[in-house]
């Protein structure tokens, strides 16, 4: 992004949109950071206005220290060498001797003590993102320079334990290997010693970029389908056999078994991994059973190995994901193949697999893993691909038996959460990411939901699920406030893998038992992906979807079916057994 870029972009924010505001914490002249950083997240939150205010100028960390002590949702830090001792700075006047080196490294030592404390106060309501140095120390230190000198093996040492001591209570972190692949050179020197500006513009720009993403992630992909022919092996495995088929360094395939590596890591961290292959059944699953395979057969689930379109095997895969082609990457070394899959699923991303193109089979790695990457890692990751296997064993069990006799037997526990955690980063990844059983297709930023949970008035529920199938973990979140007798539902969404359990009865159920009102009052807002809500409101609410939604305990208890679920709560409420929809009092 240019300057100018980054200036239309500010022009044409909305005036009157909410604001997302910024404080940036820089111990030099913020001006072209300032204006990237307000350009890069404005571009992210069209509908928002960005405000990025500074502090003081060479003050880092008083400014740091001061927004611990206000209301700062979103804190942005760039630290510099210069921020922890002053001798360090291009800009300084001061002499250097034999004692110098020695004295910054145990100054550096103490600042950064002084500034984690800060970080971690401003963390307990602040989105954090920092920067650690990215500028060279100046080219006073007795080695030559293509040598590392023991007071600067130190100072990075110190840097180090720091990022990692600040990553560990939820601050975001610049990843420096990517500032040093994308921002080329990094220091202007006239520009820092005439100005004080020591970012050059290509610098200012992507420092400013990876700020932004941190402060304001993008929700991650959720799964990836792939080809196997000349992507995840070499060699066509009908024709060269299970054995013939290659990925190893050996055969000059070594991209192809990076490749597998990389699935299998994903898949461990949570994303779901698919085969669309054209191919033989039988050959492929004995492949997969070659003990140098990388990816274990038991990560990829569901494998279409057949002969029919691509496109007709990701329309099966996402069905039985349930999730949108949107959320999804395909993978293929055919461009014919991608062509025809993102025709008929349009918003999949198509990446082509060039398997001796090894610039191009970097690039594609780093794409994969900026893709699907998440700042944290949640117990829902671990056990997505099992709760998906588990919801279609519970779809081949219920096309099998009655409904009402399937449910009787699931053996369900639904345990609320309505401890309004702000460490619970699953409820607003559910809130964020959910589309189809969603109130309104609101999203939340951290700090916007940070905020809502720090009212008073706020109530919060997280909805953890179980049945004799195994575990979904946490699929649904409500959040609302008490209004007299009613209560307002301004949050409710729930993961697609929780449908046909009658969860959705029991979160209503457990509104009326908790907070013993007359009705619930709905938020509700049409989107064109909230389909599955809204047939469940149009069979709920007599009034259909006229806004605004009420649900009267009396009009529940007339359409709740029976519920079988052994519910449990944080704050005691707890029944088991069949349930109609009568409503009694809090256990």
């Amino acid at each position: 992004m240019t300057i100018t870029e980054a200036l239309k972009i500010l022009r044409n924010a909305p005036k009157d949109g909410k604001a997302f505001e910024v404080t940036l914490a820089c111990g030099f002249t913020p001006l072209h950071v300032q204006t990237f950083l307000a350009a890069h997240l404005q571009a992210m939150l069209a509908e928002r206005r960005v405000v990025v205010s500074t502090g003081l100028y060479g003050d880092l960390t008083n400014t740091v220290e001061k927004a611990a002590e206000r209301d700062v949702r979103n804190l942005a830090i760039l630290i510099e060498w210069p921020d922890l001792d002053g001798r360090l700075s291009y800009r300084a006047s001061s002499r250097w001797d034999g004692n110098t080196r020695s004295e910054i490294v145990s100054f550096v030592h103490a600042a950064l003590n002084r500034l984690g404390l800060a970080i971690e106060r401003a963390s307990n309501n602040a989105k954090i993102a920092v920067a650690l140095p990215s500028l060279p120390l100046p080219p006073f230190f007795h080695t030559p320079g293509w040598q590392l000198s023991e007071a600067e093996a130190q100072l990075n040492d110190l840097i180090g334990a720091f990022g990692a001591r600040i990553a560990g209570f939820g601050t975001a972190v610049v990843n420096a290997e990517r500032l040093s692949e994308s921002s080329g050179a990094r220091h202007d020197l006239k520009s820092d010693l005439l100005l004080g500006l020591p970012y050059t513009l290509k610098h200012a720009d992507v420092i400013a970029s990876c700020i932004a993403r941190l402060l304001h992630p993008m929700p991650p992909k959720k799964g990836i389908i792939t080809d196997l022919d000349d992507t995840l092996w070499s060699g066509l495995v009908g024709e060269l056999g299970p054995d013939g088929v290659h990925w190893s360094l050996e055969r000059h395939s070594g991209l192809h078994g990076l490749y597998q590596r990389l699935l299998s890591s994903l898949a461990a961290d949570g994303v779901l991994v698919g085969v669309a292959s054209k191919n033989s059944l039988e050959p492929v699953e004995a492949a997969f059973r070659r003990p140098d395979i990388l990816l274990a057969p038991e990560r990829v689930f569901p494998m279409e190995v057949h002969w029919n379109a691509k496109s007709t095997s990701v329309d099966r895969i996402l069905k039985v994901w349930n999730i949108a082609a949107d959320a999804v990457v395909f993978v293929d070394d055919s461009a014919m193949e991608l062509s025809e899959v993102a025709a008929a699923h349009p918003g999949i991303e198509c990446i082509q697999f060039r398997g001796t193109d090894y610039e191009a089979g970097s690039a594609m790695l780093s794409r994969l893993r900026d893709l699907f990457g998440k700042q944290r890692l949640t117990t829902e990751d671990s056990i997505r691909l099992s709760s998906i296997r588990q919801s279609a064993e519970f779809a081949a069990n219920t096309a099998g038996s009655t409904p009402e006799l399937f449910l009787e037997r699931a053996d369900a526990t639904i345990h609320f959460d309505f401890s309004k955690s702000r460490n619970d980063s699953r409820a607003l990844e559910l809130v964020n990411k959910t589309n189809q059983f969603n109130l309104n297709g609101i999203r939340y930023t951290e700090s916007d939901w940070e905020a809502e949970l720090r009212r008073t008035d706020t109530e919060l529920a997280v909805v953890t699920y179980e049945d004799r199938f195994g575990l979904l973990g946490k699929i649904a979140v409500l959040l609302g406030e008490l209004n007299g007798d009613n209560f307002r539902c301004k949050v409710w969404v729930m993961s697609c893998r929780a449908f046909s359990r009658r969860i959705e009865y029991a979160c209503l159920k457990t509104c009326f038992e908790r907070y013993q009102i007359r009705g619930i009052e709905f938020e509700f807002m049409p989107t064109s992906k909230n389909g599955p809500l809204q047939e469940f409101f149009a069979s709920l609410l007599e009034s259909g979807l006229d806004v605004p939604l009420i649900l009267t305990r009396e009009r529940f208890e007339q359409v709740c079916p029976p519920l079988y679920h052994k519910v449990t709560s944080t704050n005691g409420l707890e029944f088991d057994g069949q349930h109609s929809g009568s409503v009694s009092t809090v256990l």
